[in-house]
């Protein structure tokens, strides 16, 4: 059997090496256009960085400069080849104007304590794969603590969105041996996290953190691991400590974890040290940009929401309408203990708050039987929020998969270790990420692991809690498809809600819901930390969030309002609500609350705006429906007033508003 494989892997490296070589030379004659069906005949699944940049150079040569930018920016999902990413980067940004939307944009100052040039390009052609388009100041080498400690630095000037601490071991203040530890390690951590409050206090920035990777070298040896006082334990103990301290309002990139995933012999090369003072050796370059490009990523809120499974050959082994029960590889020998090992991980994602969908070409009742039979499944049928099993198209299955729960394409990951669906998907619905599975089931962890697109900003009560709300979501849909009138729906529903202002225990899922709100948001404004906490210390601020419950799930906090006062009027800066809850009459309750507080301030009048986005179309008449009065309309843009002296509040029938609710029934 190893020897078939091994003979098929030479035969398939033969035929793309032919392939390729074909292609080349139709390329050197001036014929790029015939030249890309053997390029893309010769891809494999991960595709090859080399044959990437063949097919991005070849479009560019026939002027199809957006699917040139497309296959450069591929490259960031190939492999880490300095030298290809260099090449890609550099095309994208010829063509920074043609190279695809972007969903964000932000202002990336990256100070360091090593060479980041190479850095800096990197990331930012990881964050156009992303799509953010990113606008980088570096600072001078070693130059991190003067920019943050200057109040008239270039750091403040440029008004970073993100301020991004690039250091390595080396730059830790700490001796190879303390005999006083502890307060070497407090020492050096409070050096970091009175950095972290300077930015803070000088600036809309939020700070992520490179940790340190600690190099193998270690003059005492195993030994070091036994000496609280030795700089390898110590530089320990700061890593972990920064963890604790950073909360939800640092965020961190481990470079340690890094470090160790591709080997401290590649992270660190002392040549690249003592030519050019680069910390991190150029070929682990390109893993670092990717990972502080998704940890960026998630600070704006583009992480993905659900994960799409395949079942046969991708959560057991065999086909289950073939080989029945009995006949799948799930828990026994190698391929079976793997495919448990994947579910588990899969498991884990959905308790991050990662919602698990299926999508399978199957009988629906040969697709259910293993979840609700087999002793050795680890997934269960109550933990996937849509099962889709049926002979429809694949890409026309994620679309209804989407549409059920109310979220969108690009809020989709998708995995199959089937290379001709997953090639449908991404050419029918390019939105959706696909993994590519490895033929080894027992790789299937390791290339999910690597799939950085749930990565997320916080961890809070609503992510543990998602899974069950989607699933609540999709039996209200059922109850609302045999209730007799809408009114008779909502009643049934039971619905209750807190809404209450702004507290320091809800500011980080406040912050998540702003950054990644994007259907019912009036005007996508992306308050960060820093902006929400002066609004809470504002007294001319109206703040308010909105956590719902019913009868079937405790939603969590799922709208929020954020309002000026400008004299007599209340200025609605930020309006938006979770998909979740979408039709629900929540809209009427918070705004409902938000008359009582623009009365309490004197206000006579409330003025609303709608901002038009790509994906905000349906707020558009948000305020119409409320009874606000169009006060202007202008390119898509819209002022909206509400007279409270003449119609009084807002009133909501279905919604009970209650001060609180027991921990017992969901948690306040």
């Amino acid at each position: 059997m190893a020897h078939r494989m091994s003979d098929q892997l030479h035969d398939r490296i033969r035929d793309t090496a032919a392939l390729t070589a074909r292609a080349d030379e139709l390329r050197k004659s001036g014929k790029a256009g015939d030249a890309i069906p053997l390029y893309l005949e010769a891809l494999s699944d991960p595709p090859q960085a080399g044959l990437c940049l063949k097919l991005a150079r070849s479009y560019e040569e026939l002027g199809n400069i957006p699917e040139a930018c497309r296959w450069a920016l591929t490259v960031v999902d190939a492999d880490d080849d300095f030298t290809a990413w260099q090449t890609a980067g550099r095309l994208v940004q010829r063509y920074a104007n043609v190279s695809g939307p972007k969903l964000r944009s932000a202002k990336v100052a990256l100070l360091g304590s090593y060479t980041t040039a190479q850095l800096g390009q990197m990331l930012s052609l990881a964050a156009s794969r992303r799509g953010i388009s990113i606008e980088v100041q570096e600072s001078q080498y070693g130059q991190y603590e003067q920019e943050i400690i200057d109040p008239n630095s270039r750091l403040y000037a440029f008004d970073p969105d993100f301020v991004v601490l690039a250091v390595h071991e080396g730059d830790l203040r700490l001796p190879e041996y303390s005999a006083a530890p502890e307060e070497s390690i407090r020492s050096e951590v409070a050096r970091w996290t009175s950095l972290w409050r300077t930015v803070k206090e000088r600036s809309r920035a939020r700070v992520v953190q490179h940790n340190f990777a600690l190099p193998c070298d270690v003059p005492a040896g195993h030994l070091a691991a036994r000496l609280p006082g030795s700089r390898y334990m110590m530089a320990q103990a700061v890593n972990a400590r920064l963890g604790e301290e950073a909360g939800n309002a640092v965020s961190i990139v481990d470079c340690e974890r890094l470090a160790s995933f591709v080997g401290k012999a590649r992270w660190f090369d002392p040549r690249f040290w003592h030519l050019a003072k680069q910390a991190v050796a150029l070929q682990s370059v390109p893993v670092l940009a990717r990972h502080t490009a998704a940890v960026i990523g998630a600070d704006l809120g583009l992480s993905r929401k659900c994960l799409v499974l395949d079942l046969d050959n991708t959560l057991w082994g065999g086909v289950i309408a073939e080989e029945g029960l009995a006949g799948i590889k799930l828990g026994n020998g190698v391929d079976g203990e793997a495919f448990v090992a994947f579910q588990e991980y899969i498991l884990k994602l959905k308790h991050k708050g990662v919602i698990l969908a299926v999508c399978s070409k199957n009988n629906h009742a040969d697709a259910l039987q293993p979840f609700e039979q087999h002793p050795e499944m680890r997934l269960k049928r109550e933990d996937i929020a849509v099962f889709v099993a049926n002979w429809e198209p694949k890409p026309q299955n994620i679309r209804r998969i989407a549409q059920e729960l109310g979220i969108g394409l690009d809020a989709l990951v998708f995995v199959d270790d089937n290379p001709v669906e997953r090639e449908a998907v991404r050419q029918f619905v390019p939105e959706v990420e696909v993994v590519p599975l490895p033929d080894d089931a027992s790789y299937y962890v390791r290339a999910l692991s690597q799939c950085l697109s749930f990565e997320t900003s916080s961890y809070t009560q609503e992510d543990a809690a998602r899974a069950e709300q989607y699933r609540a979501r999709a039996q209200i849909r059922e109850l609302e498809a045999t209730a007799g009138s809408i009114e008779e729906f909502y009643q049934s529903l039971h619905m209750q809600a807190i809404v209450a202002p702004f507290d320091a225990l809800h500011l980080p899922r406040i912050a998540q819901l702003i950054g990644k709100t994007n259907q019912f948001n009036l005007t996508t404004k992306r308050h960060g930390m820093p902006q929400l906490e002066s609004f809470v210390s504002d007294p001319t601020c109206v703040h308010l969030y909105l956590r719902l419950r019913d009868r079937f799930a405790d939603h969590g906090l799922v709208a929020l309002v954020i309002a000026l006062q400008e004299g007599a009027v209340l200025d609605i800066d930020t309006w938006l609500m979770s998909c979740r809850v979408i039709g629900r009459t929540v809209e009427a309750t918070i705004m409902e609350h938000v008359c009582r507080r623009a009365e309490a301030l004197g206000c006579t009048s409330l003025r609303g705006t709608y901002v038009p986005s790509e994906k905000n179309a349906m707020a558009e008449e948000a305020y119409a429906k409320l009874g606000f009065d169009l006060a202007s309309r202008a390119g898509g843009r819209a002022t909206w007033t509400y007279d409270l002296s003449a119609r009084g509040p807002i009133v909501n029938q279905f919604i009970k508003t209650v001060d609180a609710w027991e921990v017992a029934d969901g948690g306040a």
